[in-house]
């Protein structure tokens, strides 16, 4: 009887560390999710000064937004490859980022997604830091911008 307690210890002791070495092995990619407040900063690419995350990923605007709506929701398998940049609390303004300009609406399933200049912001799904190769691709019937400081589309 006494071995209940002791084999169901053991299996919950083996889930654990398994979660453990998932979640450190877990590759470093652009994420939607955020657990605090996202930081949005400016960076000098090949192609300008243009916004990205903290972490140095390409942010990106889609031109079938209007009115600070993200229209990507709507389209099946958008989301996926452009995931909204989300956050947990109001965005931050990085150097050379004006925070006046910085906001978030409400998404799908109570998420907050960054706003600036009244622009969705997305990352990429498959970018890796610093790229800025996708910007201008034309995908799910609209256009993928990257944005100066001023709020203004490079393409």
């Amino acid at each position: 009887m006494k071995r209940t307690p002791i084999i169901l210890a053991v299996v919950l002791a083996t889930v654990a560390g398994v979660t453990a070495v998932a979640s450190a092995e877990a590759p470093t990619t652009p994420s939607a999710h955020a657990s605090r407040a996202t930081e949005v900063v400016a960076r000098h690419t090949s192609i300008g000064t243009i916004l990205t995350s903290s972490s140095g990923f390409t942010l990106y605007e889609f031109s079938r937004d209007h009115g600070s709506v993200d229209s990507c929701v709507k389209i099946h398998g958008c989301s996926q490859v452009w995931p909204a940049l989300e956050t947990s609390g109001r965005p931050l303004a990085g150097s050379g980022v004006k925070a006046s300009l910085l906001s978030s609406i409400r998404i799908s399933g109570g998420a907050s997604q960054v706003t600036y200049a009244g622009h969705p912001l997305y990352t990429y799904s498959a970018d890796s830091r610093g790229a800025t190769d996708y910007v201008g691709v034309s995908a799910f019937g609209g256009s993928w911008d990257a944005l100066s400081s001023s709020g203004h589309a490079v393409k």
